[in-house]
């Protein structure tokens, strides 16, 4: 307890000496806060506008869609005309998409907010991209870290502000979205100087390279942990992202307060999770021994969420996700950085977020289109492909196998 008090101190220090680090995490917050806020009851309010399970899923989609395209175009505009105004736009963006879920006229508004916000999503290499330019290379990992933590941070209150709102009107909690974000564009506007000091000294390459993502799943370092990170975002925002809400709402006949209210109880257990769970059990099982079981674990609860027909056990079930699930992401980029060389490490984050931007885009599709068949489908499906995440588990971290990835 004493460590966590100390890193949360030195998060204090570094933050009072650095107001760019303050205002990147107050991006991140408000990234998360407004993602938190809209997915609870993102579902029940695009019911109101007539959509199916699959026209839902898409909307689900669409969002992960245009993130996965603006992302590389947001992060290479900023090296060439700056971080401030890249940011700047990303957010201003990210404001239009909440007013207009708010006030949509009809259906396709939805469909255009949520292709908005996933362009104007792009900005998180940017808030990176603001650290590094910011810190110095023995500060950057507490850096990140307390940006981590401020996701986390609007991800957990994000659930509880729709949970507080929704009952004033459906279109409230995105109202509250939008005027959040404004305010952190004001005070990114009056505060964040530029701090891009190579403005135009921008590398010439592919901006999405479709061969290099498929040669990966192929490296015998880390084709495997690559294959596992799609598998698993692409169950997560099947069950999770999609599948909940449909059976919340149809199946245990919860109100949308109370199933915002049972995303910030995921939210609050998952932070518990990173913050005091994952490291002392890693470090008592070892690495891969924690991943595979923190695998197998969350297949399991997913499956019993498919079983669940009272709220009391599809509670328990969430609370076994939001322990193991939070290890397992953890873990993925953990395995990662060991598996791959050192020069290597940038490329291969930035391949991974490929991957789950991936999974992300094809989980909510694959998830509504099973709900059509049956509404509890999605968790089965998130559960068979965790299980397979499991059995693959067993090949990473191989001994052995030199590291001369080079991506």
């Amino acid at each position: 307890m004493k460590i966590k008090i100390l890193v949360f101190v030195r998060w204090a220090i570094m933050l009072k000496n650095n107001r760019n680090l303050l205002i990147v995490s107050l991006v991140a917050v408000v990234n998360m806060l407004g993602y938190g806020i809209i997915i609870p009851i993102l579902y029940a309010y695009s019911k109101k506008y007539g959509l199916s399970d699959f026209e839902n899923g898409l909307l689900f989609a669409t969002y992960s869609i245009f993130q996965f395209i603006s992302t590389p175009i947001i992060g290479r505009l900023s090296d060439k005309y700056g971080r401030r105004p890249l940011l700047l736009i990303s957010i201003l963006g990210t404001a239009l998409s909440f007013f207009t879920m708010a006030f949509a006229p009809n259906f396709w508004f939805l469909y255009l907010a949520r292709a908005l916000d996933g362009l104007t999503a792009g900005n998180i290499p940017v808030v990176f991209a603001v650290i590094s330019d910011s810190t110095k290379p023995e500060e950057r990992p507490k850096a990140f870290g307390l940006v981590g933590a401020a996701f986390s941070f609007g991800f957990v209150f994000g659930p509880a502000v729709s949970a507080l709102t929704v009952g004033f009107g459906p279109a409230v909690p995105f109202i509250i979205a939008g005027i959040v974000t404004l305010i952190s564009a004001v005070l990114m506007y009056l505060y964040l100087p530029e701090t891009n000091k190579h403005m135009g000294e921008v590398k010439k390459g592919k901006l999405i390279d479709i061969p290099k993502l498929t040669k990966t799943l192929f490296d015998p370092n880390v084709g495997v942990t690559f294959f596992i990170s799609l598998l698993f975002f692409l169950a997560f925002s099947c069950a999770m992202i999609y599948g909940f809400q449909p059976f919340t709402l149809n199946v245990l006949k919860i109100t949308e307060q109370q199933n915002a209210l049972l995303f910030t109880f995921f939210g609050i257990v998952g932070l518990i999770s990173q913050t005091f769970l994952v490291a002392r059990i890693t470090k008592l099982l070892g690495m891969r021994k924690a991943f595979s079981i923190a695998l197998l674990l969350t297949s399991v609860s997913f499956m019993i969420m498919y079983f669940s027909r009272t709220l009391s056990l599809f509670i328990l079930a969430s609370l076994i996700i939001g322990i193991f699930n939070s290890i397992s992401q953890t873990l993925i980029p953990a395995i990662l950085s060991q598996e791959a060389d050192a020069k290597s490490q940038g490329s291969i984050m930035g391949l991974n977020a490929s991957y789950q931007s991936i999974g992300m885009i094809v989980g909510p599709l694959l998830g509504g289109a099973v709900a059509t068949i049956a509404i509890p489908l999605p968790f089965v499906v998130g559960a068979v492909l965790i299980l397979a995440c499991f059995f693959l588990s067993f090949q990473v971290l191989r001994p052995g196998v030199k590291k001369e990835t080079a991506f």
